[in-house]
């Protein structure tokens, strides 16, 4: 396993093919950013790439990704994606670094302890019972939109509670699509192009301004109320530190807020629809799920005792995530070091693609097939390691974790339950870069189970 050490005899990374002049690889990234990135892994375990003059390590090794998120993190800070994104989320947990990372998990924390998930998890139930009832027979519905707006759902009534929160709940569902829609670009472009009137920014620019002010509002209220709502608002607003006592300003709760309503909602309902997908694509796979849900679930309402039962269901979810996962993270690193031989100067920025690494044909057996059985308990390829990293890994791993797995399961068992959904005839499904890929389209045929 690759350890960094202090700088000594070490040789530059390797530069990737297709360089061109000032553009570097932007270009192959802007065209073809999936297929380029799942090439970088033949060059070396750290490729060199240049984003027009931005020059970035990218780790292909799950050694050197685990070194990094875990066994040395405290020589990384987060790294230039997560610089771009914080006009958009301030200084909540997904941005920021250090002690004050730290503190601010220490606080939220408790709000995704087992006993609130599984409240959540009530409410979720709820959503996907609205969802599924909200389908005709025969009558095509759109995958990608029925899954957002169900995980919006979901996140929001997490979030939220009673008739003073519906406002947000709306601007919830206008905004949240738009700026997740804008991410990816505002990621990687060049910061001097942020203030452009071009329509990409005009649409995102205003619709983060409406989404901050509208929980701004929200927060306000709850404050001047001064009532416990038991929703995770009233969480934060409550919560003190328990080395400090200190509580958190209104201002971080909003961050903190946009920024669990962003992790609750992409990850989610982008996983979710490629689940429905797959699906859909293997009968066999889809039967023995439906077999599962009837056994564990019945005809009811999906209850949170059952989550832990549906262990199929939890195999076809891995996969899926595996197989569509997110396309780019990134770190910074904090003092000079060599890692896997390779020289890294303090400074440089470092990147590594989840969704590569689990398409590795050195890490998984036939890498591209959907195969839940490869997570098995038995299954010589269950993925305990660091070689499966859909929520990152060590002090930056998501929060919510737990939250989204029930979300999802929740949501499958659900419509599981009472229909099986058809893919659309004549219609091929692509994969759209996005901070995790999405499908391009996913029209699919509710047909009644019984």
């Amino acid at each position: 396993m690759a350890h960094p050490q202090q700088p000594g005899p070490a040789v530059q990374a390797p530069l990737a093919p297709g360089r061109l002049p000032l553009l570097g690889h932007a270009l192959h990234l802007w065209r073809q950013p999936i297929a380029f990135l799942e090439s970088l892994r033949d060059h070396g375990g750290v490729v060199r790439l240049e984003i027009g003059t931005w020059p970035v390590h990218v780790l292909t090794s799950p050694e050197h990704v685990h070194t990094v998120l875990v066994q040395q993190a405290q020589k990384f800070g987060r790294g230039r994606v997560f610089d771009r994104l914080r006009p958009m989320f301030g200084n909540g947990i997904v941005t920021t670094d250090g002690e004050f990372h730290r503190k601010q998990r220490r606080m939220i924390q408790p709000a995704f302890h087992r006993s609130h998930i599984a409240r959540y998890a009530e409410a979720m139930s709820r959503q996907a019972e609205t969802m599924s009832a909200s389908w005709t027979a025969g009558r095509e519905v759109s995958m990608v939109t029925e899954t957002r707006r169900y995980a919006l759902s979901s996140v929001a009534e997490m979030i939220f509670s009673g008739d003073l929160s519906r406002p947000a709940v709306a601007e919830v569902h206008r905004s949240l699509p738009i700026v997740l829609e804008g991410m990816l670009a505002r990621a990687v472009m060049p910061k001097s192009l942020d203030r452009l009137p071009i329509p990409l920014n005009r649409r995102f620019d205003a619709a983060a301004a409406r989404l901050r002010a509208i929980i701004d509002q929200v927060i306000a209220q709850y404050r001047a109320e001064g009532q416990d709502r038991s929703d995770l608002l009233s969480l934060l607003l409550s919560g003190t530190d328990a080395e400090t006592g200190a509580a958190m300003e209104p201002e971080q709760v909003r961050d903190e807020v946009i920024a669990i309503m962003f992790a609750g909602t992409e990850t989610s309902a982008t996983t979710l629809a490629w689940i429905f997908h797959e699906l859909g694509r293997h009968p066999e796979v889809e039967k023995r799920l439906h077999a599962e849900v009837d056994a564990v679930v019945g005809r009811g309402p999906v209850r949170p005792a059952d989550l832990c039962r549906l262990t199929y269901t939890n195999n076809v979810f891995q996969e899926a995530l595996r197989l569509h996962s997110p396309l780019l993270f990134t770190r910074r690193s904090l003092v000079p070091l060599t890692l896997g031989g390779v020289s890294i100067p303090a400074g440089a920025e470092l990147g590594y693609s989840p969704y590569a690494l689990h398409r590795d044909p050195a890490l998984y057996r036939d890498p591209t097939v959907f195969d839940p059985d490869r997570w098995h308990e038995d299954g010589g390829e269950r993925a305990r390691d660091h070689k499966y990293v859909p929520f990152g890994a060590g002090q930056h791993k998501c929060i919510g974790d737990s939250f989204a797995v029930a979300e999802i399961l929740t949501a499958v068992a659900s419509v599981a339950g009472r229909w099986r959904l058809v893919p659309a005839p004549g219609v091929t499904v692509r994969e759209v870069p996005a901070g995790i890929p999405q499908p391009s389209e996913l029209p699919m045929i509710p047909v009644p189970r019984h």
